[in-house]
Order: structure tokens, then C-alpha cells, then sequence
């Protein structure tokens, strides 16, 4: 991934990206959860179909994300988390985050979100009480981490909706996939 000390900050990006109303976007966000829950009617299938819908999305933002923030190569997992904490959720969402609770290792953090605007104006009724919410988000980490070559597995351990007082994301490192090319270059 890309270093955080550099040129654009997320508050930077953010100022300057093209945004779409707040409000639309957590509505239309909250229609679509609506709509899978109807469809699928298993609360394990629309976590899963909002995780898959995030890898999607997070497997494109990536390039948009490199190319805008102008940032340079993560040396290590740990500037990783912290870029996506501190640059990405601000450059996307307009949020800051916070990454806590490393273990020994360093492959794996809690990252807390201080705000979430996905979840304004929600309420869950108890039938939807296994549902995270905004599980698709957990989904684009997971995606983009792949294409920078890091295999992750990012999980919600802590949701408002479900009663706790925070948003957090364990995101593990379970392989740093080294970088391919297509073809040796033939001197």
C-alpha cells in the first residue's frame, strides 16, 4: 500500500473530492440492505452478499485511492492500517479512524471508527439482530488490501447497532502474496 506522510492528507482529499449528498448515500446505502434482507431473507446470506459487494467495490477503489492521494509504499502492515485509518475512511466516507490493539506479531489490528455515516437515521428490529450492517465495509478493506498483495481477513467486533458503544474492525494479516510479473524481462 502506500505511505501516509506524504504530500495529501485525508482531510486534503477529502476537501477536494467530488462528493455526493450524505444523506443520499445513506439512504440509498440503507434501500439496498433493505432489498438483500427481502430477497435473500437470511440475515448469514446478506452479511455475506454485503461483504462480497464490498471486495467488489474495494478491488476498484484502490486504484482510485493510490491515484489521488498521492501517497507513497507501506514499508509494513502496521503504515498500512494506519493509511487506510487516517487517509482512506477520511478520502471515502469523510471519517477518521483509530488502530488499536495490535498483537505481537503485527499482523493484526482493531481498527475504530469515531463516526459512521452509513448507519444515520437505522434502526435494527430484533428479527435482524445477526445482520452487521455495514458488513460491506469490512468487504472493501478485505478488496483492497488484496490488490496491494495482502491477504487479509477483516471482521466487525464491535457495532453500535448491536448495543456496543463503538464501530470496530479486526483486521488480520494472513499473507503478504509477493508481487508478480506477467513475464521476465529478457535482457
Amino acid at each position: 500500500m502506500s505511505r501516509f506522510i506524504g504530500p495529501r492528507s485525508g482531510d486534503a482529499i477529502f476537501s477536494s473530492v467530488e462528493r455526493v449528498n450524505a444523506e443520499l448515500f445513506t439512504l440509498t446505502y440503507g434501500a439496498t440492505v433493505r432489498q438483500l434482507l427481502t430477497d435473500l431473507e437470511d440475515v448469514d446470506e446478506v452479511n455475506k452478499q454485503l461483504d462480497q459487494m464490498g471486495y467488489n467495490i474495494g478491488i476498484r477503489l484502490i486504484d482510485e485511492f493510490l491515484a489521488k492521494s498521492n501517497v507513497t509504499r507501506c514499508v509494513d502492515f502496521k503504515e498500512t492500517a494506519e493509511v487506510i485509518a487516517k487517509v482512506g475512511f477520511k478520502m471515502f466516507i469523510g471519517v477518521t479512524a483509530s488502530v488499536t490493539n495490535w498483537n505481537a506479531d503485527g499482523t493484526c489490528c482493531s481498527i475504530v471508527l469515531e463516526d459512521n455515516p452509513l448507519v444515520d437515521f437505522v434502526e435494527l428490529p430484533d428479527t435482524c439482530q445477526g445482520l452487521y450492517y455495514c458488513n460491506i465495509l469490512s468487504g472493501v478493506i478485505r478488496g483492497a488490501l488484496e490488490m496491494v498483495s495482502m491477504k487479509t481477513e477483516v471482521t466487525w467486533l464491535r457495532d453500535v447497532l448491536r448495543g456496543d458503544d463503538a464501530f470496530e474492525l479486526q483486521v488480520k494479516l494472513l499473507k503478504q502474496v509477493p508481487e508478480e510479473y506477467p513475464y521476465k524481462d529478457d535482457e
